[in-house]
């Protein structure tokens, strides 16, 4: 097979990258559905809008779904379009790190892809993680197969395998790939309109007060999710993690950049769509689980069990274990979106020198043209990070944090850079006052985040951040600033 681009508009966009100082070694595949598909496959609202149900219940009840869910989409869009505007100016896998490198220095970018790349592995681990326990659960039964007779060497093999298979996949080419995260997107979209309709056929009645009703469910009322009750303000910005933490992984359309075609147009719409869709969709569906619940109290009772409680109440039949085979391969190829996403930011991380073994990770196959050592070194360090399970759902809590913490990075300095040293944008430009504007809400937003990310039961995760933060520091004044050169086109 060919390693050269192929698709029609590759060659300007090789030469756009070659601008930025690198050669095209990935395959151009990509279209602007596609783009959008894997951002889309990667958030996946069957994952975290499921698994996390009880976050937003669990803390003020139905107004979760109805009030809060907007809301933290709103911020989520926000700091999407600010990353489209930069997206679109430097069409580069491992956007970024190579973002903040070229308007901050080359310092900022390394620190931003350090929390970006720790971010996706430890996102990539928790969806793997979560695929395997929802379909031992509630698909496994259907097969025989007995939950309460498996232990941890049982998961650990679960999500080897479930880790295996998606590095097979990547390593053999884009397009494979992409078929996957194109029918992912779309069983998506299915899936979660499906059991929308579900649940509102079922639900014992239809009362919409419920999506704008405010509840203290602090402590043993929410099921011990949030462990005390502090008070409806405070549990408002709680509940804000349910939807934040599901709308995250946009930035896989940034990383696929130099696998899409017009990527400087597509990517950007890639990471909007991905976000307003899912934003809206999800919220459809959600109101629907608030809706469908025979007692709002008695559901946020539940705790972790809220939704298998729900799916139990409304849909125990056949329908429901279809909706379960439909939630756990959305999951499965939710986990596929994260690892491509997650290797091409190793790839192009350690295509400037940035990781070690560098050398090692940024080989592409010819054959196949996939960053081959990357993938793989990805699916060793998902596997690893869910080996010791009280490090595990700590690592899991802070990579929002992270996540978020790479995404508003380059937004930062590009607030300062913005008609300075930043003088040259891409088709996709807010402009200078709605830019300006919107990065403000962003980052103010993100250090809101970190607060609400760190508090009980999840305070280690600020350890966890302060440590990582204080070891990036001195690796980088300890030698690191002088041996790493950062991106060739360091010129904004």
């Amino acid at each position: 097979m060919d390693a050269n681009p192929e698709s029609p508009g590759a060659g300007t966009d090789a030469e756009q990258l070659g601008k930025l100082g690198y050669a095209q070694e990935l395959r151009r595949r990509m279209g602007a559905f596609s783009n959008f598909a894997i951002s889309f496959s990667t958030i996946c609202i069957l994952a975290g809008g499921i698994t996390s149900l009880q976050l937003g219940v669990g803390a003020v009840g139905g107004a979760a779904a109805g009030v809060v869910w907007p809301v933290g989409v709103a911020f989520s869009l926000i700091v999407a379009l600010c990353m489209a505007q930069v997206a679109s100016a430097f069409p580069t896998a491992g956007g970024l790190y190579h973002w903040s490198a070229i308007l901050g220095g080359k310092g900022w970018g390394w620190a931003t892809a350090w929390f970006n790349l720790g971010g996706l592995v430890f996102v990539t681990a928790a969806v793997n993680v979560g695929a395997y326990t929802l379909f031992v659960n509630f698909v496994g039964p259907m097969f025989g197969i007995d939950a309460s007779r498996l232990g941890t060497g049982h998961q650990i093999a679960g999500v080897a395998l479930i880790s295996l298979s998606h590095a097979l996949l990547n390593h053999f080419g884009i397009r494979v790939t992409t078929l996957l995260t194109d029918f992912s997107g779309w069983l998506i979209l299915v899936v979660a309109l499906l059991l929308t309709a579900a649940m509102l056929y079922g639900a014992p009645g239809i009362d919409l007060g419920r999506l704008f009703t405010f509840a203290d469910y602090g402590g043993p009322a929410g099921g011990g999710v949030w462990p005390a009750a502090r008070g409806l303000g405070t549990m408002t910005l709680l509940a804000l993690m349910w939807p934040i933490y599901t709308v995250t992984g946009f930035d896989a359309s940034a990383h696929t950049s130099e696998e899409t075609v017009h990527a400087s147009h597509n990517v950007p719409k890639g990471i909007l769509r991905s976000v307003y869709v899912s934003g809206l969709v999800g919220w459809v569906m959600v109101s629907a689980f608030v809706l469908a619940m025979p007692d709002v109290a008695q559901g946020a009772r539940q705790g972790a069990e809220l939704f298998p409680w729900l799916m139990k109440q409304v849909l125990p039949g056949a329908g429901g274990r279809m909706l379960w085979i439909g939630i756990v391969a959305a999951n499965y190829l939710c986990g596929l979106a994260c690892m491509t996403s997650t290797s091409r930011m190793m790839y192009a991380f350690a295509r400037d020198g940035g990781l070690p073994g560098s050398a090692a990770l940024k080989r592409v196959s010819p054959r196949w043209s996939t960053p081959v050592n990357a993938i793989w070194t990805t699916a060793a360090l998902a596997l690893a990070s869910t080996l010791y399970a009280p490090a595990y759902s700590t690592l899991t809590t802070a990579c929002v944090i992270f996540l978020y913490l790479s995404y508003v990075m380059p937004t930062l300095v590009g607030l300062r850079a913005y008609g300075r040293s930043w003088t040259r944008f891409g088709p996709f430009d807010l402009g200078a006052p709605l830019y300006r504007a919107l990065a403000v809400v962003s980052v103010l937003g993100a250090a809101l985040l970190v607060w609400i990310g760190v508090q009980p039961p999840n305070e280690k995760a600020l350890t966890v951040l302060l440590v990582v933060s204080v070891a990036l520091l001195v690796v980088w004044w300890l030698g690191m600033r002088k041996r790493f050169r950062g991106p060739p086109v360091m010129s904004s």
